[in-house]
């Protein structure tokens, strides 16, 4: 049985503000230029007749020593991350569809081939992140961390315990500590459950920092886990940008390198493209656009830009 707690380490912030849900996908794009034609073919047609991509890697995980740090992109989101005695998975999807929306490019490894996982961070309970069918499938995940009002998602998928954090809120076991930051997104798995909650990860083990921003668009907020934290690695989306009402709850490379700079991290590991079409950008422009960018800003020794299924150490 799963069960439900919640251990603080809070830092002082203000209130949480109340959560802004667009109420239809027309409230993402404003616009005349939106309608169900356009989103059946930009969306869900263009995906249709992309071949699918990728090649499932059976990896070969490094050996790691006290202090490094191994990450394994799996695709959009999600992320394998390996310390010498702790494996976590952050926003684990390995599904081909999503409802409509096809995979075009293939997770980079199969579900099968993952160490057995000590602890699941989830940013928030949208489908493509909270992804039930896969997590479902895990090898025996012992911990699931998540935001607060998703923990009756999680039941019966396998977690031994299941912890509810709200901003800033910790939760330590062991040598490690996760923390639940802000971003700029929502949290609702459809359109009337709008009391669950989103956020980002800083996970701290072995006096490393690693910091995954979930979903979200460029705020103020990153500013203050930058004074808070300084994490040395950053995961951060740079895809679903198009068109620029969908900047309401996401960031293209230009906002995300702002982001890289307001956290005050070392490392920029670009997340959330080239898998899943969710907006009406080329899926090649946001890591064509990012290498751009960070040429013309003197941070291109800065950008890991991962391929999916092998691991690279930190």
């Amino acid at each position: 049985m799963s069960k439900l707690s919640k251990q603080t380490g809070r830092i002082p912030r203000p209130p949480r503000a109340k959560q802004k849900m667009p109420r239809s996908f027309k409230d993402l794009t404003p616009s005349k230029a939106f309608n169900p034609r356009t989103f059946f073919r930009e969306m869900v047609w263009k995906a249709f007749l992309t071949p699918r991509t990728g090649v499932h890697r059976r990896p070969e995980f490094p050996k790691l020593t006290h202090g490094e740090v191994a990450l394994t992109w799996i695709g959009h989101a999600s992320f394998l991350v390996q310390f010498t005695d702790l494996n976590v998975l952050i926003d684990p999807n390995f599904a081909n569809w999503l409802f409509l929306l096809k995979r075009i490019k293939r997770s980079g490894l199969r579900i099968e081939d993952l160490p057995p996982i000590d602890l699941v961070l989830l940013t928030h309970a949208h489908f493509d992140h909270f992804h039930k069918p896969s997590l479902r499938k895990l090898p025996h995940p012992k911990i699931g961390v998540m935001p607060w009002g998703m923990g009756d998602l999680a039941r019966d998928l396998g977690f031994e315990r299941i912890i509810e954090l709200d901003w800033w809120e910790s939760f330590q076991h062991g040598d490690y500590k996760v923390t639940l930051t802000p971003c700029k997104h929502w949290g609702a798995r459809v359109l009337r459950d709008n009391h669950r909650g989103y956020g980002g990860f800083v996970l701290e083990h072995q006096g490393r920092k690693i910091y995954h921003a979930g979903d979200s668009a460029y705020f103020d907020g990153f500013k203050q886990i930058g004074k808070h934290f300084a994490p040395e690695i950053a995961l951060l989306p740079i895809g679903a940008y198009r068109p620029e009402s969908f900047r309401n709850v996401h960031m293209g490379p230009d906002e995300a390198i702002k982001v890289f700079h307001d956290v005050q991290a070392r490392t920029f590991v670009p997340m959330h493209y080239g898998t899943f079409r969710l907006s009406f950008e080329d899926m090649d422009e946001p890591p064509r656009w990012l290498r751009q960018l960070a040429d013309a800003s003197g941070i291109s020794h800065c950008v890991r830009m991962l391929e999916e299924g092998v691991p690279e150490v930190f």
